[in-house]
């Protein structure tokens, strides 16, 4: 779609070519930056600058190839000003003994940590099962946290390498680079990400009915205080980490921390959803009065063998973009 210097912009046609792109195009930017909030600005600002130079898009690349130029940039020209963002798990060893930090710890205020989004924001309408796949797999938690411990700039290559399979000939163009450069970067990138991913086994899809069986058992532990469950849901190998505070612990530990954050039966009343292509939950406590309050959203890695993980986010500010609200009234439990 070419178009001639100076020609007046039409607005729904702009909408019209370039909105179909917003969803991968948060998934890319979340992908670079680990966060909804940063994600969703810099695809605003991607289409701002999209917008003002459409009259001048004269089409020697796709529109879609020209959009992730604009995003991805905009993306390494952030992440210029700001440190990678990890999960408590990235920033030392687990906390093993009842002496250390529990999770009651206070919260690191100078950590920008990681978030989780949810997957009704990126989850692709349509397109080739296969690509949709590599998509939702690079959206998962562990994933995009060993995403963070690349360079920028080799994050991005190996971003529009593997997940988005655009040609090195096409990276190139979008980064500015040689060829030569992006075949490097890739090859570095792909072993740094070897290094620094967990195995954590087969991840079932939150679609997959023993996913929901295990996050509807999850609910129901937490809510009615049932320890006995809860410790039967979790593996042994388990890890529980608990930002905005640096604590997270592993396998008896976790789940002694897990069990020790029951409270009381009808402490905690929680929504299932979805986040990083895995289970999660909508926590909400119970206030004084009696209402339930916001605060964290628990996404789960769910596997043949029950939970391998459990990060809560202890942020009610995430639930926006959950479309869900700061107090919620539930119906009292049977």
């Amino acid at each position: 779609m070419a178009r001639q210097s100076g020609t007046t912009v039409d607005q729904s046609e702009f909408t019209r070519s370039a909105e179909p792109f917003r969803r991968e195009l948060l998934a890319h930017c979340y992908r670079m930056i680990g966060s909804v909030d940063d994600a969703e600005d810099l695809v605003q600002e991607t289409y701002l600058r999209a917008w003002r130079s459409f009259d001048s898009f004269e089409g020697r690349s796709s529109l879609r190839t020209w959009l992730y130029q604009i995003a991805s940039n905009a993306c390494l020209t952030a992440l210029e000003r700001q440190s990678r963002r990890p999960l408590p798990s990235g920033l030392g060893s687990p906390d093993e003994d009842a002496g250390t930090r529990s999770a009651t710890a206070a919260p690191e205020s100078d950590v920008l940590w990681l978030q989780p989004i949810p997957d009704a924001l990126v989850r692709p309408g349509r397109g080739d099962p296969a690509a949709i796949a590599v998509s939702r797999e690079s959206l998962r938690l562990a994933l995009i946290a060993s995403f963070q411990y690349l360079p920028p700039r080799q994050r991005a290559v190996l971003l529009l390498r593997d997940v988005l399979a655009f040609s090195a000939a096409e990276v190139a163009g979008i980064l500015d680079m040689t060829t030569t450069a992006v075949k490097s970067a890739l090859q570095r990138a792909r072993a740094r990400l070897e290094e620094v991913t967990p195995d954590e086994g087969t991840v079932s899809e939150p679609q997959d009915p023993h996913a929901q069986a295990l996050l509807d058992a999850y609910i129901s532990a937490f809510e009615t205080a049932d320890a006995a469950a809860l410790k039967q849901l979790l593996r042994r190998d388990a890890t529980l980490e608990l930002p905005p505070s640096a604590a997270w612990f592993t396998g008896g530990r976790a789940i002694a921390e897990a069990v020790r954050g029951l409270g009381a039966p009808g402490d905690w009343r929680m929504l299932g959803a979805s986040a990083n292509g895995q289970p999660a939950a909508a926590a909400y406590h119970r206030q004084p009065d009696g209402s339930y309050s916001a605060y964290g959203i628990v996404v789960l890695t769910a596997t043949s063998t029950g939970i391998a993980r459990l990060v809560v986010f202890g942020d009610p500010g995430l639930f926006r973009w959950f479309d869900l609200p700061q107090t919620y009234q539930f119906a009292p439990r049977d």
